[in-house]
């Protein structure tokens, strides 16, 4: 069967996350699955890079799927784009793989972007793309906190209860804070790389860094938290809505 590599970006905002739902409610797996089935009509099952909470966003999402016959790798992201309408969702690239690629298997490397947004009032254009609060940050404070977590550490602290990855130990490679001024506040990007994150990781290590930023916690306390490797050391976890999976890197790039 051939195997096609997807780049899918996606709103998370109306669906109860990348996984296919057992109840029925709605997923980006399965808006992507039911429109190849329109395609080609049988069951389809995709795979991910990454499962994505309810809410979170992709703008370099990866899939992979099995076609009965060949396709043209364009026609067959249009034809998908075309089934997928009006839905939040879009096939923005697509490439014909070897049968041994594996979108979350072959993976060796995921980035994530988290957007913060420091404002007064409400959002209205990025209601539901960015996390709101009433705030400034430190940026310095922030990045001085972040250096306790690159590289190689038991990340027990910074994981959901809930996480099912056999080990806490996780090698961060990056995080970057930069600071962009709006004309009614200021936005915090927040951008993590490295080759896997745990349930929930991302999110935590986030919330946690607004504590520092706000002068809340001293950077110092984050590397006690990460050392303590107790869930209840950590801050708080920042909501799903600023988060975006942003890319996946391969030894051999299907998209290139």
């Amino acid at each position: 069967m051939p195997r096609y590599a997807m780049m899918i970006d996606y709103d998370g905002g109306p669906f109860q996350g990348w996984q296919r739902q057992a109840q029925g409610q709605p997923s980006v797996q399965g808006a992507i699955e039911d429109a190849l089935a329109r395609l080609e009509p049988r069951a389809h099952t995709i795979a991910a890079a990454g499962r994505t909470d309810a809410g979170v966003h992709g703008t370099g999402q990866v899939a992979h799927c099995d076609m009965d016959k060949v396709w043209d790798p364009y026609r067959l992201s249009q034809a998908l784009n075309h089934h997928l309408r009006p839905l939040p969702v879009a096939v923005v690239a697509c490439a014909a793989v070897p049968d041994e690629f594996h979108a979350r298997f072959s993976a060796v490397e995921r980035r994530y972007l988290f957007r913060l947004i420091a404002r007064r009032a409400p959002l209205t254009h990025d209601r539901g793309l960015a996390w709101r609060i009433g705030h400034p940050l430190s940026v310095s404070a922030m990045r001085a906190g972040a250096a306790h977590l690159i590289g190689l550490h038991d990340f027990t602290t910074f994981r959901s209860t809930m996480c099912q990855a056999k080990s806490p130990v996780k090698t961060i490679d990056e995080i970057t804070i930069d600071e962009v001024p709006l004309p009614t506040g200021t936005e915090y990007r927040f951008r993590l790389r490295a080759r896997s994150f745990l349930h929930n990781q991302v999110r935590s290590i986030v919330g946690t860094l607004e504590r520092v930023g706000a002068g809340a916690w001293d950077p110092a306390r984050v590397g006690d938290a990460l050392a303590a490797t107790d869930r209840a050391a950590c801050g708080p976890v920042c909501p799903p809505q600023g988060l975006y999976l942003t890319g996946v890197g391969y030894p051999d790039d299907p998209f290139a």
